[in-house]
């Protein structure tokens, strides 16, 4: 966990046995993050505004960065939450070290930065299988 002065930070880092190409796919094309995180309408361009949506709601956000194979961050904005969430890949012996950081979460919003600690350890944990599966 990361903080600035007003804010704090999920951070998980993770080692996953695959190509940072297979990540990078799992992270960006629509119908595989359907597999892990939410419906989309998803498009990896850097200005473009997407809506996640599951059962509980939707996240509205923008593409902030997108690095093909090394970096994408986007707002995730939800029930007055405006984060920012980053993901760094890099590639390891293992296959690919990928570091994920939602960022933004105010003092008063602790029930949501704990709902992503947990939340995030689940995503990530589906990505591994979707990318797992991927040929």
């Amino acid at each position: 966990m990361t903080q600035n002065e007003d804010t704090r930070s999920v951070v998980i880092e993770k080692e996953l046995p695959h190509p940072v190409e297979k990540v990078w796919r799992a992270l960006t094309e629509g119908a595989l993050l359907e597999e892990w995180l939410m419906k989309n309408n998803f498009e990896p361009v850097p200005g473009r505004r997407f809506e996640f949506t599951a059962d509980w709601g939707s996240v509205e956000g923008e593409v902030l960065t997108v690095e093909p194979r090394r970096a994408l961050a986007y707002t995730w904005e939800a029930f007055g939450l405006k984060s920012v969430v980053s993901f760094t890949l890099t590639a390891s012996s293992a296959g690919t070290h990928l570091r994920v950081e939602q960022a933004g979460f105010r003092a008063d919003q602790n029930q949501a930065y704990q709902g992503a600690r947990y939340g995030w350890q689940k995503f990530l944990s589906a990505l591994e299988r979707v990318v797992s599966n991927l040929s």
